[in-house]
């Protein structure tokens, strides 16, 4: 009989990956990376443990929508004063903070407790094509269409 494999924080070895977001596509790149992130591409994936990777996107100011998502989609905040909702379309939110764009997209596909909150911790995302973690020798990875 064979004993079922479960990771733990001692078995984990992690990665780092840098992922270019110049011209792909908001969702597509959001599901690769969420999935990374929780650690789904490894053989030895637990759902309880977090057991994925670091990921570095750079040019997020660059990723592309499909339709007419750029004036359709739109982002809400609120205040947590009376009245106080505020509302960005897509193309308000990639011009001033294109970052928040892709965090808000692959925040959402990650689990809603703490481990989410882990696994989110390892995601870094930058407007521009420079970042500040080369000492960590990240792997270019590619994203699947």
């Amino acid at each position: 009989m064979s004993k079922t494999y479960m990771a733990n924080k001692d078995t984990i070895e992690r990665k780092w990956f840098v992922v270019d977001a110049d011209g792909e596509i908001l969702g597509r790149l959001a599901t690769e990376v969420a999935g990374i992130l929780r650690g789904k591409h490894k053989p030895g994936f637990t759902p309880h443990v977090d057991c994925g990777d670091y990921v570095i996107i750079v040019n997020a100011e660059k990723v592309a929508l499909t339709g007419k998502k750029l004036k359709d989609k739109i982002y809400y905040r609120h205040s947590g004063y009376s009245s106080g909702l505020k509302k960005r379309n897509a193309a308000e939110m990639l011009a001033r903070q294109p970052e928040k764009v892709l965090e808000m997209a692959i925040r959402g596909m990650l689990p809603k407790n703490k481990l989410g909150a882990a696994m989110y911790r390892k995601l870094y995302v930058y407007a521009g094509p420079d970042h500040p973690h080369q000492a960590q020798k990240p792997e270019e990875l590619k994203v699947r269409r």
